[in-house]
């Protein structure tokens, strides 16, 4: 079965499609040329594609999607190939199951907040299993009193894997239920994918022989999940998670295969996949991933078992350290997205689960609250779990999901043509086509192509510093790291020198003039702990005595280019006279093309430098 949707019968891709298709593109063209200065004629036959954008996977995201774009709909959720859902009888009163990590080690303290939890929104638990969470022996004073038929359990246990799963089974002995398949439980043995993060878990051998139980058992038991978070966490695009994932889950087949059936080795796969706030990535993602799986199980002769339960994460990697109530702004999209996007099961991280417990002088209780009502409110009071797939029919989801599913079975096949997924992970292969993705995307956050709030754009030198424990480096590609190094660098120059690292700005012209570039400079030297000294427009000596009032070794002219080429080379005679070390300009280094060496700033700060470089250089002249 084909990836790609066929076009609508009797579908015209031309304008004539949409009669009003010329209209905008002539507008389009008219915004362009008047934008760019340049005649309508020069930007081409479809002025409209110099406005699409394009995503790490190379798909072109339209500026507008009409009719011209529209396929055929596809099967109601529950039917294959599953695009609008793997359950068409999902309770529309509950909507997707709203899951949380609970990690408490002592096995009373971990049924407390089991319980509390399930009493105030949570329809599903996930138990931290092992190191760093509760002991095996624990999990039956924890599992007190949880209705397993109403609320399912998963597992993170890594190498406790099987244990654990004995110490469930074990209770569920003891439970009675009118139909044992309504007890869901996945114990989420994962050695394919912890093999790529490094994590520990069980083997490959120990994890069929687990599947095999499970498969024997009355209730709905699933042995193996297929972890894409951790190809996200890597700095994987969209596709690539999900390419990566699908080549695993194929490879658990493969080794299922000597001990199961095909439809139940299916059944006992489940995938987990991250969520962003890239809302309409995240719901193409979730919608893409079935129609993978999905024709993954028709080529194996079981297209009925192809939707493998999905369940969504807030991304770790977008999570900031700094100012972190933005991430609840970016978990509440990701959940949307998620939910939207047909997700079974969705985690909302704690906002604050960058950092440290405590760091922010709130509770974990607190946290996980809040974390907890984002998606109550997005069921509750926005009733996105009332309707199915409610996205379906979009001309941009639509085309958006096909694009997207069919990149990612590309991606698969790569692997494949590599020898399948242990392969592509032992030579590097996989690594190293996620870790190109991820430099892509870090460098774009450093030119600031891509801004995250709070971190590389709009950042708050107001907040308290962290401490010198939260400053140290995690796992994984958090977005804003590079930009959040720099920050701790600047709070370790204010623990030991009592004020932040400085520059001095200097307003050439009226406010009008220099407003635009004050701010733009303002918000990109605090994205870097420097802190800005604006006196107000400046002329003349007044420069000089600023600059020595400041004590500031940095020195930045704002202003526009018409008034640097009248004011900016005495501006720098006045900064050097009063010592400052380092002038810089606020704008694109041709505008003072013509002026001599002597009289020429030290650098200039345009939109789209390397910030992180520039604010490096910063920082290390001030020593910092």
């Amino acid at each position: 079965m084909p990836i790609a949707a066929e076009p609508a019968a009797g579908a015209d891709p031309s304008s004539s499609a949409v009669p009003e298709y010329p209209a905008w593109r002539k507008g389009v063209a008219g915004v362009l040329a008047k934008a760019r200065k340049v005649d309508a004629a020069e930007l081409g036959a479809e002025p409209e594609k110099l406005l699409a954008q394009s995503t790490y996977d190379g798909l072109s995201i339209a500026p507008l999607y009409t009719r011209r774009d529209e396929v055929p709909e596809g099967p109601l959720p529950g039917a294959y190939p599953f695009v609008r859902g793997g359950d068409g009888t999902r309770d529309v009163q509950r909507g997707w199951f709203v899951n949380a990590r609970i990690g408490a080690a002592d096995p009373a303290a971990a049924n407390q907040e089991i319980v509390a939890g399930l009493e105030n929104g949570l329809s599903a638990v996930e138990l931290t299993v092992g190191a760093g969470g509760l002991p095996v022996s624990g999990l039956a004073t924890a599992l007190d009193g949880v209705l397993f038929d109403l609320a399912p359990l998963s597992l993170r246990a890594g190498p406790a894997t099987a244990d654990a799963a004995d110490a469930v089974l074990a209770v569920l002995d003891n439970y009675s239920a009118t139909d044992r398949a309504d007890i869901r439980v996945s114990f989420g043995a994962a050695p394919l994918t912890s093999a790529f993060s490094g994590a520990e878990d069980i083997g490959v051998d120990e994890t069929v022989r687990l599947a095999g139980r499970a498969a024997q058992r009355p209730e709905t038991l699933r042995a193996i999940t297929v972890d894409g978070t951790v190809f996200h966490d890597a700095g994987a695009s969209d596709a690539q998670e999900v390419g990566a994932a699908v080549a695993a889950g194929l490879e658990y087949l493969r080794v299922l295969s000597a001990e199961l059936p095909v439809p139940e080795a299916l059944r006992q796969l489940e995938f987990r996949f991250a969520a962003t706030d890239d809302q309409f990535a995240t719901l193409a993602k979730f919608r893409a991933a079935r129609r993978l799986w999905a024709r993954v199980a028709h080529a194996l002769g079981a297209p009925s078992e192809g939707a493998a339960p999905q369940h969504a994460v807030t991304s770790a990697a977008m999570m900031s350290r700094r100012d972190p109530w933005v991430n609840l702004l970016r978990t509440t999209l990701a959940a949307f997205g998620a939910g939207v996007g047909g997700a079974d099961t969705v985690t909302v991280l704690p906002f604050d689960s960058a950092l440290p417990p405590g760091e922010l002088g709130v509770s974990a209780a607190f946290a996980q609250r809040m974390a907890r009502n984002t998606q109550l409110l997005l069921l509750e009071e926005s009733h996105l779990g009332h309707v199915q797939d409610p996205a379906a029919g979009s001309w941009y989801v639509e085309s958006f999901t096909t694009d997207l599913a069919a990149t990612a079975w590309e991606f698969m096949q790569e692997i494949e043509a590599a020898g399948g997924y242990r392969t592509a992970l032992d030579s590097g292969l996989l690594a190293a086509k996620i870790e190109e993705t991820g430099t892509r995307r870090q460098a774009d956050i450093a030119h600031r192509r891509t801004a995250v709030t709070g971190v590389n754009e709009f950042p708050n030198l107001a907040e308290a510093p962290l401490s010198e424990g939260a400053r140290a480096a995690g796992p994984g590609q958090r977005y804003g790291a590079a930009f959040e190094a720099l920050r701790d660098r600047s709070d370790a120059y204010l623990a030991a020198h009592g004020a932040r690292p400085q520059a001095l700005l200097v307003p050439l012209g009226t406010v009008a003039e220099h407003n635009v570039r004050v701010t733009f400079i303002a918000n990109l030297l605090a994205s870097g702990g420097i802190e800005s000294i604006n006196p107000g427009p400046l002329a003349g000596d007044e420069i000089a005595t600023a600059a020595r009032d400041s004590g500031a070794a940095i020195a930045v002219l704002c202003g526009t280019d018409a008034r640097y080429g009248t004011d900016a080379a005495a501006a720098v005679e006045q900064l050097r006279s009063a010592e400052v070390s380092t002038v810089l300009l606020a704008g694109p280094e041709k505008v003072l093309a013509t002026l001599d060496e002597a009289r020429r700033p030290d650098g200039f700060l345009a939109a789209r430098i390397d910030a992180v470089a520039a604010l490096t250089a910063l920082l290390e002249k001030v020593g910092a």
